[in-house]
């Protein structure tokens, strides 16, 4: 089975779609995606993937099953220093790094702040959706593997959002989603590529053989959009320095 957890395209938070690029990047996408053979499509309930898949879907003649938990992970926390509340998957790096409890799979969401913040209730709300749209393809969760009771080269594409896409991989790989919220970074559209690997008859594990692929949008001579990064060195005044 293959799963592909495409981000969506260049963003316009204001009104929740996407930008002019982001419309260019999306149909790019669409030429990419429309030339496999997809067993099911699933999207976020939010405007900026909706319109994302929206080009895709059309192309394929296609409908794709919207899951709310697929949404932008959303968990708001006080985070170190700050009197407002933001989101909890993006740090500064001194604040999250200092604690080594982030770098733990099993001890990430109990730190004063994430419970603070109910972060546990909502990533194992995005895990308990995710495994069950799993087992309806055949592969059922049993502690940290799969039982594979339907064995299959199945594709299922899920377009959503950077945050949640990550609360997907550190389950599927048993990684905190913390180190993967700050060490990695998915432009918009790129696609992301796990596979079942079954090593012993009825077990799977996910492996993933993409993170972040852009190669639609250079074949489509689309640069990338910054969106999702910050600036590379601090005197880049004109490249993102704040969530």
């Amino acid at each position: 089975m293959r799963v592909l957890i495409v981000r969506h395209g260049d963003p316009n938070y204001e009104i929740d779609s996407l930008t002019e690029k982001g419309w260019k990047e999306a149909e790019l996408l669409s030429d990419r995606l429309s030339r496999l053979d997809v067993r099911a499509f699933y999207v976020s309930p939010l405007g900026r993937a909706r319109d994302t898949a929206s080009l895709t879907l059309k192309k394929m003649g296609r409908e794709a099953v919207v899951y709310d938990w697929m949404r932008e992970f959303d968990a708001p926390i006080y985070k170190p220093g700050m009197d407002t509340l933001s989101n909890s998957w993006d740090w500064k790096p001194a604040d999250w790094t200092s604690e080594e409890a982030y770098y733990r799979r099993d001890l990430w969401p109990y730190t004063d702040v994430m419970q603070a913040g109910q972060v546990k209730e909502k990533y194992e709300e995005v895990c308990k959706g995710l495994d069950k749209l799993l087992a309806d393809h055949g592969y059922v969760r049993e502690n940290d593997i799969y039982r594979a009771e339907n064995p299959n080269r199945d594709t299922i594409v899920l377009f959503c959002h950077f945050g949640v896409g990550c609360v997907m991989l550190s389950h599927l790989l048993g990684i905190s989603p913390m180190v993967l919220w700050h060490g990695f970074s998915a432009a918009p559209t790129s696609v992301t590529i796990l596979n079942t690997e079954e090593r012993e008859k009825g077990i799977a594990c996910f492996r993933m053989s993409t993170y972040g692929d852009t190669s639609h949008l250079y074949a489509g001579g689309e640069k990338p959009a910054f969106a999702g990064r910050f600036c590379e060195v601090y005197n880049s005044v004109d490249e993102r320095h704040e969530s």
